[in-house]
């Protein structure tokens, strides 16, 4: 027999896991819950991309060299990959729980295992850790996005949830501008951002919310479905609709569309990974400058995916938003391949506007894609989006991780770069002290004179791969659900709200006959 504190305990302990919404919540309820997963969201990518905006401080002080940097790197997104199927157990046990207990867990291992590792090891495994549990949250994020929205104003939903990881790459820079001259430490900022993942661990337990399956497992195109889905949930066979999952989702439209995806986005984690590393090396720039840089470019790019977002949902298309997106991304990246040609160093204001302008047509191609990739899943079974989104999961870590590991055998000049600071220090020493400098040293000199050399053609052949992924992208539109035309998305719109009214009309028939029949 319970004790009256276990009792009590009870219902305390069932509202922190029992988080079922059992009626669709009004506007504004659905715009708090998108506002909380955009939070969660934006401080996991937070966590995950600390270490790139510290990466050649934490390099020096762990003797990581670049390929390991790269190699680590490609592994623990690849091991993310793997742990965003497993999120796909979120179609039958919920979304909430996994990304609130989730949470948690990357803020303590941000907090306290990343700040305290000593070797290369240590750093690689936590780094691992990170990304594993990342996978999964970051599946169940885009899930619970879908859930509270239609699919008119789906793409200004999933604009501010894309948002997430362009706030937490300016979340880095931003807070390594202004702390890290303060602090004088990579760990330093390891911990400011796990602390960060505790407060909104706490908040997303005490208010984070999801909807009862037979309510997401249905399609709603826009605020009139509410009262149909509503009604349809009451007899929908929840487990019926979710048999032979994987069967369901691997198809052609949502697989290639995936892939493509991916490989525009080539660019993206690049800049992420390593921009820091790219702008110290080639250009010059300190680690302060390039920050800066980031600090205007992350901050364009969070106001293009709102901007791109609102507009598509506007029109009702988003095929033409991920082609002008594509074009003009592909365009800027030859433009700054032609910053690396320039006969002088370009101005960090110069390479601002580049960056900024080219992270804006990116923008604007990914938030309709996510948008068109929700409703290409929907298309076909509504109750399979979190398993449609763990195989696109799946597919852009691995993706990213053939990236990373495709990046040093392009890319072969960063070792000698990195290291060039402490040997051009023993060179000048040795001539201000008189002293011939030894074989050694001579060497290690010869080898980043010709690393210097290298490096620029290097890194344009690799932005040539990025531009060629973005054209590979524009090949994946085709497959994807969706009009091209806003005058043929408006009359399907009307044509979907005529059936609407029919079905509400029959329900309502229907439901005053029973009665009439049990008086």
């Amino acid at each position: 027999m319970m004790t009256q504190g276990e009792m009590n305990a009870a219902p305390l302990a069932s509202r922190f896991w029992n988080r079922e919404l059992t009626v669709y919540p009004d506007q504004t309820a659905r715009r708090l819950y998108l506002l909380l997963v955009v939070l969660i969201t934006v401080v996991l990518y937070y966590e995950l991309y600390v270490g790139g905006g510290v990466a050649t401080l934490m390099m020096a002080d762990l003797n990581i060299p670049f390929e390991v940097f790269v190699y680590v790197t490609a592994i623990s997104n690849l091991l993310g990959a793997f742990a965003s199927l497993v999120a796909g157990l979120a179609d039958r046990f919920g979304r909430a729980n996994l990304v609130i207990y989730g949470q948690l867990l990357a803020a303590l291992i941000t907090l306290f295992w990343m700040p305290n590792v000593t070797s290369m090891v240590s750093w690689g495994i936590a780094l691992s850790a990170v990304a594993f549990v990342e996978g999964i949250v970051l599946v169940a994020t885009p899930a619970l996005v879908r859930d509270f929205s239609p699919q008119v104003g789906r793409a200004a939903a999933m604009g501010f949830w894309t948002i997430g990881p362009v706030l937490g790459s300016l979340a880095v820079s931003g807070v390594v501008t202004l702390t890290l001259p303060h602090y004088r430490t990579w760990q330093s900022q390891y911990i400011i951002a796990g602390a960060l993942g505790l407060v909104l661990f706490v908040l997303s337990l005490l208010f984070l919310r999801e909807l009862t399956p037979s309510l997401r497992d249905q399609l709603m195109v826009s605020e009139r479905d509410r009262m149909l889905v509503e009604l349809k949930a009451k007899g929908l066979n929840v487990a019926a609709s979710l048999a032979h999952p994987w069967r369901q989702v691997l198809r052609v439209d949502i697989i290639a569309s995936a892939l493509g995806v991916s490989m525009l986005l080539f660019f993206y984690y690049t800049m992420v990974g390593f921009g820091v590393i790219y702008l110290v090396t080639i250009f010059q720039y300190s680690v302060d400058e390039a920050n800066a840089l980031f600090n205007w470019t992350w901050a364009t790019e969070g106001a293009a995916l709102v901007a791109a977002g609102l507009l598509s949902d506007r029109l009702r298309v988003r095929k033409p938003f991920m082609l002008v997106g594509a074009i003009g991304f592909c365009a800027l990246v030859w433009l700054w391949l032609q910053m690396l040609q320039a006969a002088e160093k370009p101005s960090i204001g110069t390479l601002t506007v580049i960056s900024s302008c080219l992270i804006s047509f990116s923008a604007m191609a990914y938030v309709t894609w996510m948008a068109s990739f929700t409703e290409t899943i929907e298309a076909h079974n509504p109750a399979l989006t979190a398993i449609g989104l763990a195989l696109w999961g799946w597919i852009i870590r691995v993706a990213v991780s053939a990236c990373f590991v495709l990046l040093p055998s392009v890319v072969t000049s960063m070792n000698p770069l990195l290291g060039a600071g402490p040997v051009l220090a023993a060179y000048e020493k040795a001539v201000a002290d008189k002293v011939p400098p030894s074989a050694e040293l001579l060497a290690a000199l010869g080898q980043v004179k010709q690393a210097a050399v290298a490096a620029p053609a290097e890194w344009r052949t690799w932005y040539w791969i990025c531009i060629g992924a973005g054209l590979f992208f524009t090949a994946t539109i085709s497959v994807m659900r969706g009009r091209w035309s806003p005058v043929a998305a408006k009359r399907d719109q009307e044509a979907h709200d005529a059936v609407v009214a029919r079905e509400l009309a029959k329900l309502r028939e229907s439901s005053g006959l029973a009665q009439q029949d049990a008086a």
